[in-house]
C-alpha cells in the first residue's frame, strides 16, 4: 500500500514529464522508488529573464521543465545573440554538456518557471546499479538527439514562409502533446526570437505572419496564436 501511495503522488505531479522514465519506472523494488524520488525531489523557480545556466558553467545536473517556457541561446563574436531552441513543460536541458562537462550556451526563462533538477553524478551512479534506469537514460538522450535532427532537417531547404509554418505546426504539436489546445496557444518567445531560431530577419518574419493572417491561416492577438487553418499551413509544406 505504501508503494502505491508513493507512485500515485509521483504521477499526478510528473505523468507529462520526459523524465518519467526516470521518476516512475515500473518493477522497482520500494527502497528503489525512494531513490529515485529523493533524487528528483529538487524544485525550484527561475523566473522570467534569469538564467537556469550560462556559457562555459559546469555541468552538474540536467533539468525537467515542469512549468513555464525557456530559450536557449549562444553568442557570436560580433555579439548577436543566435536562439538554439525554446523548451516547455515536460523537455529535459542540460544534456548537451555531458561529454564536454561545460554548458556550451545560455539558458534563460521566458516566463515564470519550475524546473526539477536532477543531479548528473547522482543519477549516473543509480543507473549502474540500476539496468532499466540505465536504458531509460539512454533512452531519453536518444530522443533529444532524434529531435534535434528533425528540426535541423525541417528548417534545412525551407523558404521563410515554410519555416514559420513549421515552426507554428511543431508548437502545435508540442502543446498538443502536453494537454493544452494544438489550436490557441500563447507565444512565450518575441518575434525577433523566432527570425533568430529561424534564420530569418525580423521583417521577413513579420511580412510572413502578416500574410498568414491575411489568408486566414492564423489569427493573431499580440501574442495569442490561433490556427485558423492547420491544413492550410501544412499544404505550405507540400509545395
Amino acid at each position: 500500500m505504501k508503494e502505491h501511495n508513493i507512485l500515485n503522488q509521483l504521477k499526478v505531479v510528473c505523468s507529462l514529464c520526459s523524465l518519467r522514465e526516470l521518476c516512475l519506472p515500473i518493477g522497482f523494488a520500494l527502497e528503489e522508488l525512494q531513490q529515485l524520488d529523493a533524487l528528483t525531489g529538487s524544485k525550484r523557480l527561475v523566473r522570467r529573464g534569469e538564467y537556469l545556466y550560462r556559457t562555459g558553467e559546469k555541468f552538474a545536473a540536467i533539468y525537467a521543465i515542469r512549468g513555464g517556457f525557456f530559450k536557449t541561446s549562444v553568442l557570436h563574436e560580433d555579439g548577436r545573440e543566435h536562439v538554439t531552441g525554446f523548451h516547455m513543460m515536460g523537455d529535459i536541458m542540460g544534456l548537451d554538456a555531458i561529454s564536454t562537462e561545460t554548458h556550451a550556451c545560455d539558458a534563460v526563462a521566458l516566463e515564470c518557471s519550475e524546473i526539477c533538477e536532477i543531479p548528473f553524478d547522482r543519477l549516473s551512479e543509480l543507473s549502474m546499479v540500476m539496468p532499466v534506469l540505465h536504458q531509460n537514460l539512454h533512452r531519453i538522450m536518444s530522443r533529444e538527439i532524434a529531435f534535434d535532427h528533425e528540426i535541423m532537417l525541417m528548417l534545412g531547404k525551407m523558404r521563410a514562409e515554410e519555416r514559420l509554418a513549421a515552426f507554428l505546426l511543431n508548437l502545435s504539436k508540442r502543446f498538443s502533446a502536453r494537454g493544452y489546445s494544438a489550436a490557441s496557444f500563447q507565444l512565450r518567445m518575441t518575434r525577433e526570437e523566432i527570425g533568430s531560431y529561424l534564420g530569418l530577419k525580423l521583417e521577413t518574419v513579420s511580412r510572413a505572419f502578416s500574410r498568414f493572417q491575411e489568408e486566414g491561416l492564423i489569427s493573431v492577438q499580440r501574442k495569442l496564436i490561433e490556427l485558423k487553418d492547420a491544413d492550410g499551413l501544412k499544404r505550405l509544406l507540400r509545395v
